[in-house]
């Protein structure tokens, strides 16, 4: 088992990395500096690249069973109207490359971490939530995640969307809820990140929820 995770130094993806390189997993990375990472471990592969290019994403992928992503667009502090870090199609425009490589190395699974309020799930979300999306900076992450989820749809591979609702910091293990397509059961308000993780390396293990988009939640 090897795979490559995409967005490993940000909050979501440090808890996958972990969880990972516990379950006995081999890791590769491509990070923008290597020294943010401050892990060092026998089954963990760094690369580095500041703008995440092509060539170096072939290389991270050589010998991969699947692309797991974190990736987000970010701001420079959780202010929703805090000016963007990350350019507002970095999402979409990753996951263009990652496609054209994998179908170029036969590389069938990739996982992303997407978002509850996304394309149906919009109408779903508490009305508060949706007014700051359509005015300030948080948008622009639900709008790329939402042109991600559309590539991803329009390609040949085995991919899945996993749309957590509020993300928290707490470490303790739950019971995840899933809600695909009907809106059935309700999806809770909050899933602790490391829940997060833990479900998306699950989804990895058992090659479940195939070309499906999935709502999780606490239970």
């Amino acid at each position: 088992m090897k795979i490559l995770l995409l967005g490993a130094t940000g909050r979501t993806g440090r808890e996958v990395l972990s969880q990972a390189l516990d379950a006995g997993i081999s890791v590769n990375v491509v990070v923008r500096n290597q020294r943010k990472l401050k892990l060092v471990h026998s089954a963990l592969t760094v690369f580095e690249s500041e703008v995440l290019d092509r060539e170096v994403l072939r290389n991270a992928m050589q010998d991969c069973d699947a692309v797991l992503s974190t990736l987000n667009i970010s701001r420079y502090s959780d202010f929703p109207w805090s000016s963007l870090r990350t350019p507002e199609a970095f999402l979409s425009n990753t996951i263009q490359k990652v496609l054209v490589i994998a179908a170029a190395l036969n590389l069938k699974r990739i996982i992303v971490i997407s978002a509850w309020g996304v394309h149906e799930t919009r109408q779903d979300i508490p009305f508060w939530f949706r007014w700051l999306i359509d005015r300030s900076n948080i948008g622009a992450g639900y709008r790329d995640h939402e042109r991600q989820e559309i590539l991803l749809k329009a390609s040949s591979l085995d991919w899945t969307a996993i749309r957590p609702v509020g993300l928290t910091n707490f470490k303790r293990e739950k019971l995840i809820r899933t809600t695909v397509n009907d809106n059935k059961p309700k999806p809770g308000l909050l899933i602790s990140r490391s829940n997060v993780a833990r479900f998306m390396l699950q989804v990895y293990r058992t090659h479940s929820f195939v070309r499906q988009a999935v709502i999780i939640s606490e239970a």
